[in-house]
């Protein structure tokens, strides 16, 4: 199994021998684990088991060469690190930057790639404007006026949007499970509800995500936020919300406390009975508190972190993708 650093040194010199040179750079040595391109990159590996395989990507990154070059050769869907949030794309009331995420869709569209869209209501990443702005008045109309815009901007290209990201908070202490937010205070909790449908009005084929954190572990705290987000997606489907899928943000960490086994599968599997699919978003590995400073070590254990918890979700056929992402 190649370790993460090995991958990207030899994905970095393939990309630099080809944006150099002009020619195909010369393969690693022969092996089973030698060769990441072609036949043996992740988008090939993903295809063979019925998955796409994404990251996310920068808007900074995404003028490399070396970069996209990797990109294309990897991955079959890429979403936008920052690029469609709400305070990126609407940095006033009545101004629009498209620059960044029109970028990402036509890079994608060229490469025949699919794109998510990331995301339309979250606690985080609002703008300066919208606390002397918005009011309970015209909060329903700002968020509605941003959808519309902001997905019928990019209708018929995006593969997925999280429509709504992170809306539970069970340290906030509400019934409901739901995180205090500027949306929540100005609306109420049926902003969730009209979110999904403007999105579906917006884009009628795109799949509409509920994006959550801090669902994988095998701890109690993960299992009561399993049962708020298990809750929060049938409450919304009862009041005709068009929820399509499940997004695992998957944010695991390679240390003995961390375990991802029955009640990651058990969510999955309540996922899929309720027609949703599900997707492994913003799949990273944190290896902060291991002791062993050997880089090798180090990386074989995220490697075996990676393989572990893969295993565990890929047993569903609900999982669909899996993309390290925003």
């Amino acid at each position: 199994m190649l370790t993460r650093r090995e991958y990207l040194q030899r994905a970095t010199l393939a990309g630099c021998g080809l944006a150099l040179m002009g020619t195909q750079a010369p393969q690693a040595e022969e092996g089973p684990d030698s060769k990441i391109d072609g036949h043996h990159s992740l988008k090939a590996h993903a295809r063979k088991r019925g998955l796409l395989a994404g990251c996310a990507v920068g808007a900074a990154e995404l003028r490399d060469d070396t970069y996209r070059k990797i990109l294309a050769e990897q991955y079959d869907i890429v979403v936008a690190e920052n690029a469609m949030k709400f305070g990126s794309i609407q940095p006033k009331p009545d101004t629009w930057f498209w620059d960044d995420a029109d970028a990402l869709v036509a890079f994608a569209q060229e490469h025949k790639m699919k794109v998510r869209g990331h995301n339309f209501a979250w606690h985080e990443n609002i703008p300066a404007w919208f606390a002397g702005t918005v009011t309970k008045d015209n909060a329903r109309k700002v968020l509605t006026d941003h959808i519309l815009t902001e997905a019928g901007r990019y209708k018929g290209k995006i593969h997925s949007w999280d429509v709504v990201n992170e809306a539970i908070n069970l340290d906030d202490g509400r019934p409901d499970g739901l995180r205090k937010c500027p949306w929540l205070d100005l609306i109420g909790p049926d902003y969730l509800e009209l979110a999904y449908k403007t999105a579906r009005q917006a884009d009628p084929n795109a799949k509409l995500t509920y994006n959550e954190y801090g669902i994988e572990n095998d701890h109690e705290d993960n299992d009561k936020k399993r049962a708020a987000t298990l809750d929060l997606i049938k409450r919304l489907k009862a009041a005709g919300a068009p929820v399509d899928a499940l997004g695992i943000q998957s944010h695991i960490a390679a240390a003995e406390w961390a375990r991802y086994g029955k009640g990651l599968q058990d969510l999955i599997e309540a996922a899929r009975n309720m027609g949703l699919e599900v997707y492994v978003t913003e799949l990273d590995v944190n290896d902060d508190d291991q002791p062993n400073n050997d880089i090798a070590a180090r990386d074989q254990l995220i490697a075996q972190t990676y393989q572990k918890y893969l295993t565990t979700v890929l047993q569903n056929q609900a999982v669909k993708l899996c993309s390290p992402g925003a």
